[in-house]
C-alpha cells in the first residue's frame, strides 16, 4: 500500500512538471533591469572617425532599463582627438550621458531618446559638449537611425542642427555569429559644411561563451583638410578595427 501511495505521488509530480515550467516561462519580465559593459577596442572610432590616434581604448558603462520601455544610461571611453588637435587643451576622456524610451509595435522597434557628449577638461577654442536627440526604427536585422544636434557639434563653429543618418544591419549567420553592415552620413551644418563626410563599415561579431569578439573594417570619404590630427594622421582613413565586450 505504501509503494502504491508513493508511486501516485511519484506520477503526480512528473505530471505537473509542465505546468511548473509553463508558469516559469510565463513570469513577467523584471520591472527594473541593471546591466554593465566594458570594452576593450584596438582604437575607438565614432561615426567612421578615429577618437585614439590609431592607439587602444578602454571603455565601459552603466545602463538601467524600466519594463514600460523607459532608460537610462552613461558611458566613457579615453579619447585624444582634442589634444591631438590642439597642444592649448587639456582632455582625455569622453562621458555620455543618455535617455530614451523605446518599444516594438507587433515586428517593428521604435526608440526616442536625448544624449549628451561631455569632455571635462579646459583649453578649448570652441566648446567640444555636444546635446543629441535621436529616433531609431527597427525591422528584422535593420535598424534606421536619426541623430540631430541641439548645440554645436564636436566643436565645430555654428555647426547647430547638424544630422547623421545611419542604416545598419545585424544578421545573424549562426547562433552567435552576426555579420554587420553600415553606413552614415554626417552632415556638418555651417561654414564648415565641407567636413560633411559618408562612413562605411563592415564586420563580424562572435559570442564566446558570454564575451562578444568584433572584427569590423571601417572607411569615410571625408576631406583630408578637416581630419588631419597635429600628427599627420588621417582620422577618417580605412582601417581595421578588433573590439572585446563583455556585458554584466
Amino acid at each position: 500500500m505504501r509503494k502504491t501511495v508513493i508511486a501516485s505521488a511519484l506520477l503526480a509530480a512528473c505530471a505537473a512538471l509542465p505546468s511548473l515550467a509553463n508558469a516559469a516561462d510565463a513570469a513577467p519580465a523584471p520591472e527594473h533591469t541593471f546591466t554593465s559593459n566594458v570594452t576593450l577596442a584596438s582604437e575607438y572610432i565614432y561615426r567612421g572617425i578615429g577618437q585614439t590616434n590609431r592607439k587602444p581604448a578602454i571603455q565601459g558603462g552603466f545602463d538601467y532599463a524600466h519594463s514600460s520601455g523607459l532608460y537610462a544610461g552613461t558611458w566613457a571611453s579615453n579619447v585624444s582627438w582634442l589634444t591631438d588637435g590642439s597642444p592649448t587643451v587639456s582632455n582625455s576622456i569622453e562621458m555620455d550621458f543618455y535617455g530614451g524610451f523605446k518599444n516594438t509595435v507587433g515586428d517593428f522597434g521604435y526608440d526616442v531618446g536625448l544624449l549628451q557628449y561631455f569632455y571635462p577638461g579646459s583649453g578649448y577654442g570652441n566648446n567640444p559638449n555636444t546635446i543629441e536627440g535621436y529616433i531609431a526604427g527597427s525591422w528584422s536585422f535593420l535598424t534606421l537611425k536619426y541623430s540631430h544636434s541641439f548645440s554645436d557639434l564636436f566643436g565645430w563653429t555654428d555647426s547647430k542642427n547638424s544630422g547623421y543618418l545611419d542604416l545598419t544591419a545585424a544578421y545573424e549567420l549562426s547562433p552567435g555569429l552576426n555579420l554587420i553592415g553600415h553606413v552614415g552620413r554626417q552632415k556638418i551644418h555651417g561654414d564648415n559644411s565641407g567636413a560633411s563626410y559618408t562612413d562605411y563599415k563592415l564586420g563580424v561579431t562572435k559570442d564566446i561563451a558570454g564575451v562578444v569578439v568584433g572584427l569590423s573594417y571601417i572607411n569615410t570619404n571625408a576631406s583630408q583638410a578637416f581630419y588631419t590630427n597635429a600628427f599627420g594622421k588621417d582620422l577618417g582613413k580605412d582601417r581595421v578595427q578588433l573590439t572585446i565586450t563583455r556585458t554584466f
